[in-house]
């Protein structure tokens, strides 16, 4: 019988209610004694390195839950964290990033309504993601949540309230779980064989900065105390506002001139940025040291940018990991 891990962080999915709001309290082993239709399944064990709502969840944490990861990866078959779904999308990248190229799926999962809660998904959630961990065909990181399995770098949190939360961006779901039944999207890869890359360190020094009509260039000299790099969402499939007065080509070349690290992406969620088509972001298409998410979400690239910038600072060896896809990050 196979052995899963279930890494228990908090969440709605862990959450009571208080007098003050909804606030995680159940542990991984509790959520588990109250879906009865895994008892059988496998061989459980349980570890609770947090119980925290995820709008608090930090780098550090990601970190952990690598960590138990790599020292539990000989043991198990597979792993489920149970999360919130705030900044799920957020911590299935970095997971991504620190566990690269994991034949043994490690599968992220929670809530929009509590364990308690008579309308509850989160019994089936927990049940599908055991299901879907399991299976041999399953590898690397991914969520699974209403009924769909989506790949960990392409993840998105598309509704606040609604069961199907979650919507894979810019890359086919890997599966539908209906019921037991996984039924998987013809042509995707099947699982690996191979040993996975572990990585313990993050730059936490990334902020995203979206573009908004109006604002100043001078946020960029702004944010140089602060921040190491910088993911700017632009208008459309590229477009950065230039007009006399409130230069950004001159803040951006600056700010890559004094070391840092600009990542430029669009801020419309799908089918991705191309730099080369309009004449106000053609000039940033060649100029050395931007990199470019391409159709990546950025969820993946403050993840990928973190990692990235904790192994080097050479501008080009940045550059080839950045590039390099990882857990299908980009496809252009």
């Amino acid at each position: 019988m196979k052995r899963i891990l279930i890494i228990a962080t908090g969440g709605t999915i862990a959450s009571t209610a208080d007098g003050r709001g909804l606030s995680p309290t159940l542990t991984g082993r509790e959520l588990a004694e109250q879906v009865p239709l895994i008892d059988g399944l496998c061989e459980l064990d349980f570890v609770q390195p947090m119980n925290i709502d995820s709008t608090n969840m930090m780098p550090s944490d990601w970190l952990e839950m690598a960590s138990i990861i790599r020292e539990g990866y000989a043991s198990y078959d597979g792993f489920v964290i149970l999360h919130g779904t705030d900044t799920m999308a957020y911590t299935a990248a970095a997971l991504s990033y620190l566990v690269q190229g994991s034949a043994k799926p490690i599968v992220l999962t929670g809530s929009q309504q509590p364990m308690a809660n008579p309308f509850t998904d989160a019994k089936l959630n927990l049940y599908q993601s055991l299901v879907y961990a399991l299976d041999d065909a399953s590898s690397d990181v991914s969520v699974v949540f209403g009924g769909k399995a989506i790949c960990g770098t392409h993840a998105h949190k598309q509704r606040t309230m609604s069961a199907n939360a979650f919507t894979s961006i810019n890359f086919p779901d890997l599966a539908m779980l209906r019921g037991d039944r996984i039924i998987r999207g013809v042509g995707l890869p099947m699982a690996r064989t191979s040993e996975p890359a572990f990585f313990d360190a993050l730059d936490e020094r990334v902020c995203v900065l979206k573009l908004t009509p109006g604002l100043s260039p001078a946020i960029f000299e702004t944010l140089k105390p602060a921040y190491d790099a910088v993911i700017l969402e632009t208008f459309g499939i590229g477009g950065i506002p230039e007009r006399e007065g409130a230069s950004y080509e001159h803040a951006i070349f600056d700010w890559i001139d004094s070391g840092r690290t600009v990542v430029i992406t669009t801020q419309v969620p799908e089918e991705g940025l191309d730099l080369g088509i309009y004449e106000v972001g053609r000039a940033y298409a060649e100029h050395p040291g931007i990199l470019r998410g391409g159709d990546m979400t950025t969820e993946a690239l403050v993840a990928k940018t973190m990692w990235a910038l904790a192994q080097t600072r050479d501008p080009d060896e940045l550059a080839r990991l950045f590039m390099a896809p990882v857990n299908h990050d980009r496809t252009n």
